[in-house]
């Protein structure tokens, strides 16, 4: 069993996603976002979900019109599709992504991890 609120306290950097659980080739990870550090970016081959704990999230998507997502909302970014989010205030997200994804796909910034980060506690 896994607490999400107990884990979400052990997580103090933002935009440090943590992996919390597998299931075949696929991460659950948790994040903390808060500000505009992640670049735009995508991930050439695979499908990113985000959903969204607690807050609420900037959704930017190249070619279409930003949005907010609050909390319990779910969004489906399509492989090879540019973006990036942000968030005034803290918030809390789950992202559930291929083993193989890149965290901000192909693009490096002061932000970026690696698999290996991300499976640290």
């Amino acid at each position: 069993m896994i607490n999400l609120k107990q884990k979400f306290e052990s997580i103090h950097d933002y935009f440090s996603p943590k992996v919390v659980g597998e299931i075949n080739d696929v991460y659950v990870k948790l994040a903390k976002i808060k500000g505009e550090d992640i670049p735009w970016h995508n991930h050439k081959d695979e499908d990113e979900m985000f959903y969204v704990i607690e807050g609420s999230l900037l959704f930017e998507v190249e070619g279409e019109e930003s949005f907010t997502m609050k909390e319990g909302d779910m969004y489906i970014v399509k492989k090879g599709v540019n973006h990036r989010v942000s968030a005034e205030e803290e918030c809390k997200i789950m992202l559930i992504e291929n083993k193989s994804t890149a965290h901000t796909g192909d693009v490096q910034s002061a932000v970026t991890k690696s698999i290996d980060q991300q499976l640290t506690d």
